[in-house]
């Protein structure tokens, strides 16, 4: 039977001539103190239990408090990464951007100097062709002066022939 302090309150102890039966109370005490000291090592075990959790719930805590700051420095570092990432490519796009400028730069330069060339080559053309018709028109000429000093000279060979003749 288990004792409580309910049974201890009702319990009525038989009375004999000279008061309670001794052995019925020394008997009744006996199971109180047992089961008290069943309580007794029962309230230690559970008291040592409770303490063991609590280190083991305390040890849990740590290592919880542990993960959130290795997620947090973990974030830090991931935002950190992205930040850098962005910059990187700001920088690289930048660059890029300098880079394709100089390219254009480069590009409209040599137009330029492509264009001077063609006006430069038009220009000795138009110099050559007026040279070359300025050669051809006085070779026309030589030419044609040396078809009159031919043909005078024909004449005068035609003049001399008859004059032989005669």
């Amino acid at each position: 039977m288990g004792i409580t302090s309910m049974v201890v309150r009702q319990k009525e102890f038989k009375t004999r001539f000279r008061g309670f039966d001794v052995r019925e109370v020394d008997g009744f005490l006996e199971e109180v103190a047992v089961q008290m000291e069943s309580m007794d090592r029962t309230i230690e075990n559970l008291t040592e239990e409770k303490r063991r959790l609590d280190l083991e719930n305390q040890g849990y805590r740590k290592r919880e408090n542990a993960m959130k700051n290795a997620m947090i420095q973990s974030q830090n570092v991931l935002d950190q990464m992205k930040d850098n990432a962005k910059k990187s490519a700001q920088v690289t796009i930048a660059n890029a951007q300098v880079e394709a400028e100089k390219i254009l730069n480069r590009a409209h330069k040599r137009l330029s100097q492509l264009h001077s060339d063609i006006m430069e080559l038009k220009r000795q053309r138009i110099q050559l062709e007026m040279q070359v018709s300025a050669v051809i028109e006085s070779h026309a000429k030589l030419l044609e002066m040396s078809k009159k000093e031919n043909k005078a000279a024909d004449e005068t060979d035609a003049t001399l022939k008859f004059i032989n003749r005669a």
